[in-house]
């Protein structure tokens, strides 16, 4: 039963569906969580300490983040395969490109695949320079989060990349929280206006607010 949903088209919606909204939540908190460096050193490594402790004593140390890295690590992986084989499918099922481009298409649906692509090139680049510190610019300072995260936005290419990764990452939000909701039933004529406009502002705060990280490095509002 559940092969045959996986091979439908609908089961692999559903599923780019699904897992986009768990790391859609995963950001938002993300999100809030980067926000805390406005506050100071203290404040910021206190919170990255904290992450590590969430459930204890029930919870060993660093359990739970990791049972939350594990959730995120399936979530990506089946959103990446069902968008890839989507995407497969509907080449084979018109191998001839159009010969005009949809008017009604926006430039982040026409973008979604890129996109992608960028998010998990800079998913990887994020992992390696933040958290196991292996391409991070500087000394690499276990447990010194906020120096770390000064650090990677005190070079040009740090910024660079990052700044990239968010613009695309807010379309990528934009055009798949409304893909999303049409894909769940949510969507309708009468609901689709108000769809779009919470699509809109969902990728406007999260892509402001992370960039308001570097931006804050670049300013000296954060150092």
């Amino acid at each position: 039963m559940a092969r045959t949903v996986w091979d439908s088209s609908v089961g692999k919606k559903t599923v780019m569906a699904v897992s986009g909204l768990i790391m859609l939540l995963y950001l938002v908190v993300h999100m809030i969580g980067n926000l805390k460096i406005f506050f100071g050193p203290g404040e910021f490594n206190h919170y990255a300490h904290w992450l590590r402790t969430v459930g204890e004593p029930f919870m060993h140390y660093e359990w739970t983040l990791w049972l939350i890295r594990v959730a995120l690590v399936v979530a990506v992986f089946a959103h990446a395969t069902s968008a890839y084989q989507l995407s497969r499918r509907d080449i084979r099922a018109r191998p001839n490109k159009y010969v005009h481009k949809k008017a009604r298409a926006s430039y982040a649906t026409r973008t979604m695949r890129w996109g992608g692509i960028i998010l998990a090139l800079f998913i990887v680049w994020h992992i390696l320079d933040l958290t196991t510190g292996t391409v991070h610019s500087g000394g690499f300072q276990e447990g010194h989060p906020y120096q770390n995260v000064v650090d990677t936005f005190s070079t040009w290419y740090g910024n660079v990349i990052y700044i990239v990764a968010m613009l695309a990452l807010g379309l990528h939000i934009r055009h798949g929280f409304w893909s999303a909701a049409q894909t769940l039933g949510v969507g309708s004529r009468n609901r689709d206006r108000a769809l779009k406009t919470v699509a809109n502002a969902l990728a406007l705060l999260l892509t402001a607010g992370f960039l308001a990280v570097p931006v804050g490095v670049m300013t000296g509002l954060v150092s």
